[in-house]
């Protein structure tokens, strides 16, 4: 790390970000099974010390410098290239394949596990590489997705032609994979699509249309939804699977017209594409796209809740790196009680994102064995984690900018790329108030709600609370079960947020207090208590709080004496 010089403005390059967070270690081992723990432990710490230097560096220059789309070769023939920066090309292969991110549920031998690995490992590994880069992290998820999705959905013949590549660990053999849905309008009203698939009589389709945001623009392989029956509305979409080339080698035949300008994610190419009648292949029944593509705008979903997590954890692992050597006033930032209370809300919010991350893992895992309950769970906790946590982080990316000051919007500090990254995952796979209406679907059309009361109560129970405090987290939960409840009941969408809000915190509060007890980690009960202080229990917002031993309890343990 480098050397400071007095008065200068800290500086965290080098920092390891897996050891500099004190957490990491003892959750990490508490959610992954003990003997993959073990063999993940030193790649994680490595995986830590890239993220805070070499691999933050390739980040800083592949956002400084994103991809440019070529039309024309030099020859005059038509062409859809993207040149993408050597520092994103070098994340590509730390990401793909060094450490395997999208391959590592699908198969064996990444990072010499012999057996793919369960969801926790996946977002334990994701979670501290997005902390130096989020914008290739969009297609390493949309790879692992499209994998699953077409395992789940496709034809076996097809499986067997991409899986493979898909999952290949070396970057020349690899497929990425993207997902092409969105159109000018149809937007998250899937319903409208217009893109056209016609059946061609030899096992292929043809798509023709506009696809308005397409990231991952030049994958070798996307799942595309387009309008294959006359029956309208969402009866009348199909899901496809589109090859970058064709079965007779050459290109398909769609373009890239123009690569988007983004506020952020731009290392990553996103653009609109225009289907010319583009070879493709049916991926499940037809007429029922939406429902199949569902899977991996879930899966999606999830990974944009991993990503806000590990989002606000680099920026408040830098908050609390400056607070803690810079002076003002004649003391160090951290002792000064404001700063302190601003530090302990970020790091309320930097935690639920992490537990919900995992909680999501856990139950997502269990579903994938079979579990028609955790499929339920699984089913709810998804937008709930995608809802808040993605809000959550804009603001807490914003505040850890305030922390450094000046120097924070600037950008040759990693701030204002936090800043802008964080934005998307409000956006991206549905908007905030899309996928809050889609929590009071999931109790209403999917009875996910009883699933969730009984995870609740089994939190609860292994948090060893004792019977006061346990009473007064079972109340709250009950409360915001009970408010979602009567808002899906009664088809009161303008309750949908405050709903969310609700069930986010009371399952955030009861994960992080099981932490505790279970974990090795006893500050994580005053993370829980100021969840339900803040979050779930009726207050004064005029009354001053009686939080400061909370506070002092979380600030002790993220940044005091090791």
């Amino acid at each position: 790390m480098t050397a400071q010089v007095a008065g200068a403005i800290p500086d965290s390059r080098g920092l390891n970000l897996y050891r500099a967070d004190r957490d990491a270690a003892a959750l990490f081992g508490f959610y992954l099974p003990e003997a993959l723990f073990r063999h993940l432990a030193p790649h994680l710490d490595r995986l830590g010390a890239l993220a805070g230097g070499p691999l933050d560096d390739l980040a800083a220059t592949a956002d400084r410098n994103p991809p440019v789309l070529h039309l024309r070769r030099r020859t005059g023939e038509d062409c859809a290239v993207v040149e993408k920066h050597p520092a994103y090309v070098e994340m590509e292969r730390l990401a793909y394949s060094e450490f395997g991110l999208a391959a590592l549920s699908h198969r064996g031998g990444v990072l010499g596990w012999p057996e793919p690995m369960p969801p926790s490992a996946k977002y334990a590994l994701t979670y501290l590489f997005v902390q130096a880069e989020f914008g290739l992290c969009c297609p390493v998820s949309m790879t692992d997705s499209l994998t699953r999705t077409l395992k789940r959905y496709g034809d076996p013949a097809l499986v067997e032609r991409y899986v493979g590549r898909l999952t290949s660990l070396d970057v020349d053999a690899l497929a990425q994979g993207a997902m092409f849905m969105t159109e000018q309008g149809a937007g998250s009203d899937v319903a409208a699509t217009a893109t056209l698939a016609e059946a061609r009589g030899d096992g292929t389709w043809r798509l023709t249309g506009d696809k308005w945001f397409c990231s991952n623009a030049d994958a070798d392989l996307a799942m595309v939804l387009a309008r294959s029956e006359p029956a309208p509305g969402l009866k009348g979409v199909s899901l496809f699977l589109l090859p970058k080339v064709r079965r007779d080698g050459l290109p398909n035949d769609f373009r890239i017209l123009r690569l988007k300008d983004k506020l952020g994610t731009r290392s990553m190419a996103s653009g609109e594409i225009r289907l010319e009648g583009a070879e493709a292949y049916l991926v499940g029944e037809r007429g029922r796209g939406f429902h199949q593509m569902a899977d991996m705008i879930n899966n999606s979903r999830l990974s944009n809740g991993m990503r806000a997590a590990g989002l606000m954890r680099r920026a408040t692992t830098e908050a609390l790196f400056t607070a803690c050597r810079r002076q003002a006033f004649g003391r160090s930032l951290i002792a000064l009680p404001l700063m302190r209370r601003q530090l302990a809300k970020m790091l309320v919010s930097t935690e639920q994102a992490r537990t919900m991350m995992f909680l999501t893992a856990e139950a997502l895992d269990r579903a994938n064995g079979g579990d028609p309950e955790a499929a339920r769970l699984a089913r709810i906790l998804t937008p709930l984690i995608k809802f808040r946590a993605c809000r959550d982080a804009r603001r807490v990316t914003g505040d850890a900018m305030e922390v450094r000051g000046g120097c924070g919007y600037i950008e040759e500090w990693s701030d204002p790329r936090l800043l802008r990254d964080a934005h998307l995952g409000s956006i991206w796979e549905g908007t905030s108030n899309i996928v809050a209406l889609d929590v009071l679907r999931a109790i209403t059309r999917d009875d996910a709600l009883p699933a969730l009361r009984a995870h609740l109560d089994a939190l609860l129970d292994q948090a060893g609370l004792d019977a006061t405090l346990r009473d007064a987290f079972a109340a709250a939960s009950a409360r915001a079960c009970a408010f979602a409840q009567d808002a899906a009941r009664a088809g009161a969408d303008t309750l949908a947020r405050q709903a969310a809000s609700a069930l986010y915190h009371a399952v955030t509060a009861a994960g992080l207090a099981r932490e505790a007890a279970c974990a090795g980690l006893p500050h994580r009960a005053a993370l829980a208590r100021l969840v339900l202080i803040h979050r779930l229990a009726p207050r004064d917002p005029l009354g001053a709080p009686d939080d400061a031993a909370l506070i002092d309890q979380v600030l002790d343990a993220a940044a005091g004496p090791a």
